[in-house]
């Protein structure tokens, strides 16, 4: 019967040991193998593909199920009417993708554009007034054990981690009120647009291409182009398909090819080029997402006003937001049912942020009890109804 003494230490060549794993799950090869997290990227839920932010998100919420817009992929706006809801958009994205870190490619535009991006809000998405790391340390820790950290050189260092230790967003809340500082000055590629010649779209692709290749494997890159084939920025050359749809199909193969670093978002004046030109069927088609933008009349926005359906200078929508195609919608059914998305959607621009909410038509003038229901459910009021209290 074999027996050991008792204490009495092991050697490391005893034979009785078994055999143990180099490394530790601390150890630094183990660390060096865990992939870093990008800001502002982060895994599908329905597909783990990586997604980053829209900057709105309410367009976030629709995008196929994913919670955000696949890298590899690119949205085009059309919107209809002399306005510009659109170019909000563009501002969100491209002022998420500068916040993130992200390399922003502005196309046909100057640093003047890049000078109206919205700032950060101190608001968030509630409308609650954001609280920084410093205020909740404070809540949490009890006044009498606040000045601790300042006498012990352990404690002061485990003070100032807990502080620096920041949850990652992936949306930040913007306010169009305020204007974004920007970090740097190559923050922001802007590429102008050649008034003559007919290779212009190339020289943007071959622009875009050598700031990708001469960026770390691991920067994320975006790409804005506001108004496309607005005579303002292009010439007439630009409108020719032979021009525009080989830049639609050179921008696809950057985005394929860069499928885990590149994104794009392009607006276009559908008021110029209606969607039953082959030419614009054609750029949908080459497109991964389509989306409309229908602004209203000025005499239907002055009726939803003065309806019942709208208590909120914010809760007044401005036109309606049509869903054409979206991204990452494979055979396999995409993401699934995206909530609220086979109804009727429209857009809320305020002085503030952009929202894509549903639509409904406001209660008819004699109808009291759904005139009483639209101000409850505007209101945010939880009020039952004397129907729903009748037995």
């Amino acid at each position: 019967m074999a027996f050991r003494k008792r204490n009495v230490a092991l050697s490391r060549n005893d034979p009785s040991l078994t055999a143990e794993p180099q490394s530790s799950p601390t150890s630094p090869s183990s660390a060096a193998a865990t992939p870093q997290t990008i800001p502002g990227i982060r895994p599908s839920p329905v597909d783990g593909r990586p997604t980053t932010s829209t900057g709105t998100p309410s367009l976030d919420a629709i995008l196929a199920g994913h919670a955000g817009l696949p890298l590899g992929n690119s949205i085009l706006f059309g919107e209809t009417g002399t306005t510009d809801y659109a170019g909000a958009l563009l501002r969100f994205y491209a002022a998420e993708g500068v916040v993130q870190g992200h390399k922003v490619h502005v196309v046909g535009f100057g640093e003047g554009w890049g000078r109206e991006l919205p700032g950060l809000s101190d608001k968030d998405e509630s409308g609650r007034k954001r609280v920084n790391e410093a205020d909740k340390e404070k809540m949490k820790i009890a006044w009498r054990y606040e000045g601790l950290g300042v006498f012990g050189s352990r404690d002061k260092g485990a003070a100032t981690n807990r502080g620096s230790d920041s949850e990652a967003v992936f949306c930040h809340a913007f306010d169009l009120a305020k204007r974004l500082a920007l970090p740097v000055a190559t923050a922001i590629n802007y590429i102008p647009v050649s008034r003559t010649g007919g290779s212009l779209f190339s020289a943007i692709l071959q622009n875009i291409q050598r700031h990708l290749e001469s960026t770390p494997p691991e920067t994320i890159h975006r790409i804005v182009i506001p108004s496309l084939l607005s005579p303002a920025s292009y010439p007439p050359i630009s409108s020719q398909p032979q021009c525009v749809l080989q830049f639609f199909h050179g921008l696809r193969a950057l985005l394929r090819r860069y499928s885990t670093r590149l994104t794009a978002v392009v607006t276009f004046p559908l008021t110029l080029y209606p969607r039953t030109t082959g030419l614009v069927r054609w750029m949908e088609i080459l497109s991964d997402g389509v989306f409309e933008l229908a602004p209203f009349p000025y005499d239907y926005r002055q009726a939803l006003s003065t309806s019942a359906a709208a208590t909120k200078e914010e809760e007044r929508p401005q036109g309606m937001f049509a869903v054409h195609k979206l991204p990452v919608w494979n055979e396999k059914g995409g993401g699934g049912a995206v909530e609220g998305l086979g109804e009727d959607l429209a857009f809320v621009l305020s002085r503030r942020k952009f929202t894509v909410t549903k639509f409904s038509l406001p209660p008819v003038e004699g109808d009291t009890e759904a005139q009483e229901a639209a101000v409850h459910a505007a209101s945010g009021s939880a009020m039952p109804n004397k129907k729903d209290l009748e037995f």
